[in-house]
């Protein structure tokens, strides 16, 4: 079994080998799409099965706070910028713009997390938990990402 700390990791390494992707495509096409959509669901999913698993547990001790408060304030950056990306022609400049600014962000957020969150919430939240808060994580986010498809769902209708 997988700590927290393993499938955070994980994922974020799938999450940057999408941006890549994606930024090594141009123009409104197949692709581009497809690898958007699989990132916006899986991105989506994992933000909040993230909060409500790991960073609820940091933010109830003390000490993490400071880390568990930010990265969920830039969850929530990121996710007015991946709808704001949903919103826009994809094959304008200012979709590719706005993806650049996406990608840096998103990159500096995985960074951080992994540079600065986990070392801070492996002596807050202890070692105590580290699998059952993997397989947490794992079974929030499987929820997460069929309330993802709903909400997509929801919003085509309109």
């Amino acid at each position: 079994m997988s700590t927290i700390y393993e499938t955070l990791k994980k994922d974020h390494d799938k999450h940057r080998e999408m941006l890549d992707l994606i930024a090594s495509t141009s123009g409104d096409n197949e692709m581009r799409r497809d690898v958007w959509d699989k990132f916006y669901h899986d991105v989506s999913a994992h933000a909040a099965a993230e909060e409500e698993t790991f960073y609820s547990k940091l933010i109830s001790t003390e000490d993490g706070q400071p880390e568990g408060r930010h990265s969920v304030a830039e969850h929530k950056e990121l996710d007015d910028l991946m709808e704001e990306l949903n919103d826009t022609d994809m094959s304008s400049p200012a979709w590719l713009t706005k993806f650049k600014k996406l990608k840096d962000r998103y990159e500096h957020h995985m960074e951080e997390e992994e540079n600065d969150v986990f070392p801070v919430a492996k002596e807050t939240v202890g070692k105590d938990g580290n699998e059952k808060l993997g397989s947490a994580f794992k079974k929030r986010k499987e929820a997460e990402f069929e309330l993802v498809e709903e909400k997509a769902e929801e919003k085509l209708e309109e």
